[in-house]
């Protein structure tokens, strides 16, 4: 396992992600990937640095890692507060296992349930929204955010940032916005989306900030 990776933090907290580094063919467009277990929190707690000044947060869901990089990146550029999207039952370290059950939820709309808090998000004027792909699609911690909390999202810039398998970001941004407007959000406006290699997230420190420009 490539561990070197562990020297990146997110709020004061270390960052694993085994699969940077791995050249394109050991990584396989993200197949096999495994995690720790606890959708990155089983030596950390769920990352949750919520300050009064901030006008920018980053809202993440992360199984494996690469997703965090790049919300700790993207936090620290644009001095933004970040906010850790949990579930009650994290998925597990086995890819297989993992991809097992994110077929069946996906199949049935059986999205995880949160174990979570939002704060009131008043002082917000951009949400930065990271999810890794999953199927061409959402993830499905993130389809279970916007369904419970889409609403309090409203008049927001909402700025998406995704780690993903190689191609692309499918059909998540459009899947985010019908969610919202499913759930009664109004006055959103969206930026272009940020889309990385799950690989090469510690790569990625120009093209995130030209996303940012």
């Amino acid at each position: 396992m490539n561990n070197k990776f562990q020297d990146a933090t997110i709020d004061g907290q270390k960052i694993t992600a085994y699969q940077l580094g791995k050249n394109s063919n050991d990584w396989r467009n993200g197949a096999g990937t495994i995690s720790d277990g606890m959708d990155t929190n089983k030596n950390s707690h769920p990352t949750r640095k919520l300050t009064d000044s901030a006008k920018n947060i980053v809202i993440y869901f992360s199984r494996s890692g690469s997703t965090e990089l790049l919300a700790s990146k993207i936090a620290k550029k644009t001095n933004a507060d970040i906010l850790e999207i949990t579930v009650k039952d994290p998925y597990p370290s086995n890819y297989p296992k993992t991809l097992s059950r994110a077929n069946f939820e996906r199949e049935n709309m059986d999205y995880p349930e949160l174990n979570m808090e939002l704060p009131n998000l008043d002082q917000y004027k951009t949400v930065y929204l990271g999810y890794p792909i999953w199927a061409m699609t959402l993830s499905h911690p993130m389809h279970s955010f916007l369904n419970t909390y889409g609403s309090q999202l409203s008049s927001k810039k909402i700025a998406p940032f995704m780690s993903e398998g190689g191609y692309g970001q499918g059909d998540s941004v459009q899947v985010v916005k019908e969610i919202l407007k499913q759930q009664g959000a109004i006055n959103n406006t969206f930026t272009s989306s940020l889309v990385v290699d799950g690989n090469k997230v510690d790569h990625s420190d120009k093209q995130i900030s030209d996303w940012l420009r």
